[in-house]
């Protein structure tokens, strides 16, 4: 009984790590996806805001959430930024 795995060949797949190492690489499941990450981040900036509004009646709550999701926000746009620079 053979432990070696066999290189796997893959078929016009365009990724970025060994489909030996990875063998959903084979598929294109490896691959991040920031359009997605990025939109995951609004939300929770949107979920943070929203969480504002409640029975709370302190305001550090208010203070916290503002600031994660301004802290959110800053990296999404800096990210963004980022990415539109050419290299």
């Amino acid at each position: 009984m053979a432990t070696e795995l066999e290189p796997a060949h893959s078929a016009g797949v365009v990724t970025k790590v060994d489909p030996a190492e990875v063998p959903s690489a084979a598929w294109g499941w490896s691959g991040e996806s920031k359009r997605t990450f990025r939109i995951a981040g609004w939300f929770v900036v949107v979920a943070l805001l929203a969480m504002i509004i409640g029975n709370h009646s302190g305001k550090i709550e208010d203070i916290y959430l503002v600031g994660f999701a301004a802290l959110l926000a800053g990296i999404l746009v800096r990210d963004s930024v980022l990415a539109r620079k050419p290299r």
